[in-house]
């Protein structure tokens, strides 16, 4: 049994966790900590860590980027395992992530769900057969009119498996309307589109000579995040100091 302690509890995605860990015989959040230390589940919640007296395996974060400083130095020092699903972390915060792991185990990805993890690996081996044969290679992603920052943190990553293949040989073209010109077979097309309620959406294009392969992603939930996230506390426990990431959760 993984003994989690849920950072941000009371947020909608630490709900969201909260529900599948409920479903998860194998993984039981003990404590819940949340600034307004409001307590909506069968688990204490507290307004800071160092009032937690629960003990855990692993901390599962969902809280908010000005948090991560307190909960890594909080992490390190007690030295137990953070899955840190916060984003939009600033240059320093993510060369701490760096620091804190020399002390304990923290996995970090910029996405938390299994399929789009395996999906990262998936287009990292087509590349190396569809790029290498003249493929040129376009990405798609499609979310919620919410999102306020665009390409998505997935469609960079993917571009960004796609190019460490490739011995970073491409750049990335996110605008086509500034300039008339064909097509550079050496970049990497990401176009954004916003609208409704699209949780996540993601479709990689490999376009050769008569013939297209498309890899797609949908998320109909952020569920699968959640999910993510639990079977990331499950691989965590017990592991030795070290960035860890989901393409070492599925293996």
């Amino acid at each position: 049994m993984v003994k989690i302690i849920m950072h941000g509890c009371n947020g909608a995605m630490g709900q969201t966790v909260t529900s599948i860990a409920a479903k998860d015989g194998e993984a039981r959040i003990v404590a819940g900590i949340d600034i307004t230390g409001e307590q909506k589940n069968d688990y204490p919640v507290y307004k800071t860590l160092e009032e937690c007296r629960e003990e855990a395996d692993v901390i599962i974060d969902f809280a908010s980027a000005k948090a991560v400083d307190h909960l890594l130095d909080y992490s390190a020092d007690r030295q137990i395992p953070v899955v840190l699903c916060t984003t939009g972390l600033s240059e320093e915060q993510v060369k701490k992530v760096g620091e804190a792991a020399k002390k304990t185990a923290i996995l970090r990805s910029a996405n938390m769900s299994l399929g789009v993890n395996l999906l990262l690996k998936l287009v990292k081996e087509a590349a190396k057969t569809l790029a290498a044969a003249g493929f040129d290679i376009e990405i798609v992603e499609k979310h919620h009119n919410q999102k306020v920052d665009a390409p998505s943190g997935t469609a960079l990553a993917l571009a960004d498996s796609i190019n460490e293949a490739m011995e970073n040989a491409y750049y990335y073209k996110y605008d086509r309307a500034s300039q008339r010109a064909k097509r550079d077979p050496k970049e990497i097309g990401i176009q954004s589109v916003r609208g409704g309620s699209i949780v996540g959406d993601h479709d990689v294009i490999f376009a050769g000579q008569d013939e297209v392969v498309t890899f797609s992603h949908t998320a109909y939930s952020k569920a699968i995040f959640a999910k993510g996230a639990v079977s990331a506390a499950k691989f965590l426990k017990g592991k030795e100091p070290g960035l860890y990431n989901m393409s070492d959760v599925i293996g």
